[in-house]
């Protein structure tokens, strides 16, 4: 069923989440803002599709005895690791409300739009590192590496979160949204790797490098501020994309306090504080 929510604010938004009796939403650690007192929470590694969203009892669903439990605490390890190495938080905060209705609220880290994103079991949602705030214990969080041809032809890798299962997961970028579908533009568009916030499965998502070894594409690199790559979307479905990047943001709040300016060069001789 749906998650009752609605999101409020204007340049730094939250979502307010209504809790039926007996209901559970969980979120990224840091991410939560409020709750009612009838609101359990509890802190645990586990994502919801390995007990994360149930009841922790005394050895139920882990398969029988001590071979259960070492099975359970390496499938726990395994997914911290993974969230590690993507730089994610390690632990999730449950909510529960308990006799009656509750209200839960979370917001995003940096000013900027949030969006509830509705999943039917047919498709996959993906999203950018950081994205994700919260969703219903029927929605399984877990993490997507784009390496290989992906990562060596745009001279990098990238980690995006995955959303999968039937419920409401709810995202937050920076700055404002714009939704797109890549087969209203000629089946494929082209943006700053920045600005890409989530998609649903079946676009093909790459990476592209900015022009070849020219004269324009050393210009494009040098002096457009894009450094050297792009990133591209191919094919049908929703493409969520943000007007302002971190990188963006961060040289912005450089440049006011009088550090490290990007200067004329931009993207690739642009530096930035450890």
């Amino acid at each position: 069923m749906t998650l009752q929510q609605e999101i409020v604010g204007n340049a730094m938004q939250m979502a307010v989440v209504s809790l039926r009796p007996g209901q559970t939403v969980y979120c990224e650690a840091g991410k939560f803002l409020f709750k009612t007192t009838n609101v359990t929470m509890e802190t645990r590694l586990t994502g919801p599709s390995d007990g994360g969203g149930r009841p922790q009892g005394n050895g139920s669903g882990g398969g029988g005895g001590m071979g259960g439990m070492l099975r359970q605490a390496m499938g726990t390890a395994m997914q911290v690791g993974q969230r590690v190495l993507a730089g994610e938080s390690i632990a999730f905060q449950y909510f529960t409300s308990q006799g009656g209705e509750g209200t839960v609220g979370f917001a995003g880290v940096l000013p900027g739009e949030m969006r509830a994103l509705e999943l039917d079991g047919t498709r996959a949602w993906f999203a950018e590192k950081d994205a994700f705030v919260a969703a219903e214990s029927t929605v399984d969080f877990g993490i997507a590496f784009q390496g290989g041809r992906t990562g060596m032809k745009g001279g990098e890798g990238f980690v995006l979160e995955k959303f999968t299962g039937h419920g409401t997961v709810i995202i937050a970028g920076a700055g404002n949204f714009i939704d797109l579908n890549p087969a209203d533009f000629g089946g494929r568009i082209e943006v700053d790797t920045g600005c890409v916030v989530a998609f649903e499965e079946g676009i093909q998502y790459g990476v592209q490098r900015v022009g070849g070894l020219n004269r324009q594409g050393l210009m494009n690199a040098v002096f457009g501020g894009e450094g050297l790559s792009l990133a591209t979307l191919e094919g049908n479905g929703r493409v969520i994309l943000q007007s302002l990047t971190i990188e963006s943001l961060a040289n912005a709040l450089k440049k006011a306090q009088g550090g490290d300016k990007q200067g004329p060069t931009g993207g690739l001789f642009s530096t930035h504080a450890g």
